[in-house]
């Protein structure tokens, strides 16, 4: 929902005198104060609210990145007052993310003579707007160069497709075509996926690393059923690749996985800068094989910065802070420090799914050994708690691992997943586990059911 509050909230925030060198006094949540106070002030009274937040090294739900060094931060703190949109003004910082854009091309193999146009965005849900689009715009041009119907726009996707993608299809009118999950197959298969397209499908959605449980979906798979589609008369269908977590780890763990370019089919693929790309919150990159799989009527030219530039972004202004830290990582890790980032995230994952398959309540359904991410659920004869509750019960703890249900079709389906990234360590890894056996033999030995399980559990923080 909107976020909003009562207009007439009256109620304030009081200023500590013992933090502030000013003389104490209350001011409006909800109104801007009628006068200012000394920026110590302002910092503690904000530092005050956010204590409240989680500890994000420990939040186990998120894809994004939590922590980098001191080195990037300050580099990140001295561009942070850098349009990216402005190339005239910041022409360096424009010509980082060119190189930033080269980089990924080359990493994921685009076609040696191509162009492989790109761009930074704010992530990669507005990298997928960009590959959706241009999806939408040369089955377009195509339908109408050939005097057909372009009203019914359809675009095929497994139903384990991250929100952005029913966002796109919901604001440019596009049918969403999702294939719904089944025990055993939690992603879109290539059989699946060419038995949804017709002449209207704009493109098929692959996901590499789905964010339900890790896994990848077979793109090279469904690139031949698209190509055995094509050669039997069917509609020629592109594919883009949404790999806004695994575009950052496949080719450094999983070099000999044909994912990218490498398949002809594949016209585009977006990827997270800010996930394991290891930038903070705010940077995702999109690549197209080449100029002809984007559309010239989605580039813009402007000339009111100071010079004629083109932009295909959907966003206009913002720091060219993480592009600037995007690129810093390139040159600090090389391929090889990614390489070894991402296969000690996997080495964790693997071992931390491992040893909960062990404790006896669990049932994984994804391991870690392709995304550094592992879902697992109870086993059937499980009923006195809930994947839920171990949820709340790990919170108390400073843990956050989200409980949630699969989609449609397999909503009666419970589970628990872990996302490993950079900084998260062995050591972490096994106080993990210590709390959660902590935990799974509380609530497996909980005799009191009209006790809440809050009541429990400060009982047990107090004997501690």
């Amino acid at each position: 929902m909107p976020l909003s509050r009562k207009v007439d909230d009256d109620s304030e925030l009081e200023l500590n005198p013992m933090c502030v060198r000013e003389q104490a006094h209350e001011v409006p949540r909800f109104r801007m104060p009628p006068k200012g106070m000394l920026p110590g002030t302002a910092l503690q009274v904000v530092r005050n609210e956010l204590i409240l937040d989680g500890n994000a090294r420990l939040n186990l739900a998120t894809f994004v990145t939590t922590w980098m060094e001191p080195e990037a931060e300050q580099l990140m703190a001295e561009c942070l007052d850098k349009n990216m949109i402005d190339k005239d003004e910041y022409p360096q910082t424009a010509e980082l993310e060119r190189r930033c854009v080269n980089i990924l091309g080359n990493l994921w193999h685009a076609p040696a003579g191509s162009d492989a146009p790109g761009c930074s965005t704010t992530g990669s849900s507005e990298g997928c707007m960009l590959g959706g689009m241009a999806l939408l715009w040369r089955w377009r041009a195509r339908r109408a160069a050939a005097g057909l119907d372009v009203s019914k726009p359809n675009l095929v996707m497994g139903a384990n497709v991250q929100v952005c993608w029913e966002k796109f299809c919901r604001y440019w009118q596009v049918e969403p075509r999702q294939v719904p999950m089944v025990p055993g197959r939690l992603h879109l298969g290539a059989e699946e996926a060419a038995a949804q397209c017709d002449e209207n499908t704009i493109g098929v959605i692959a996901i590499l690393g789905s964010t339900m449980d890790g896994s990848y979906e077979p793109v090279a798979e469904i690139a031949a059923a698209l190509d055995a589609l094509a050669a039997s008369g069917g509609p020629d269908v592109p594919v883009h690749v949404d790999g806004a977590s695994g575009g950052f780890v496949a080719p450094f763990i999983q070099p000999d996985l044909v994912w990218d370019f490498r398949v002809p089919r594949v016209a585009s693929i977006n990827s997270s800068g800010h996930k394991f790309g290891l930038v903070y919150p705010g940077v995702g990159w999109v690549v197209w094989r080449d100029s002809s799989a984007l559309p010239a009527d989605l580039v813009f030219r402007v000339n009111y910065l100071g010079g004629n530039m083109p932009t295909f972004a959907l966003n206009f202004s913002r720091s060219g802070a993480n592009v600037a830290a995007q690129y810093y990582h390139f040159l600090r890790l090389g391929f090889e420090g990614y390489r070894q980032v991402q296969q000690a995230c996997q080495d964790v994952a693997v071992y931390l799914s491992s040893e909960i398959a062990k404790m006896g309540p669990f049932e994984l359904l994804s391991d870690g050994t392709e995304l550094p991410v592992f879902a697992f659920k109870l086993r059937p004869g499980v009923t006195s708690y809930s994947v839920f509750d171990l949820s709340e019960r790990l919170r108390m703890r400073g843990w956050q691992v989200p409980a949630y249900t699969f989609p449609e079709n397999m909503t009666d389906t419970a589970v628990m997943r872990i996302v490993v990234r950079n900084g998260f360590s062995r050591d972490l890894a096994e106080l993990l586990l210590a709390d959660l056996r902590r935990q799974v033999a509380l609530l497996d030995g909980y005799s009191h059911p009209h006790v809440p399980l809050a009541a429990e559990g400060a009982r047990e923080a107090f004997r501690h």
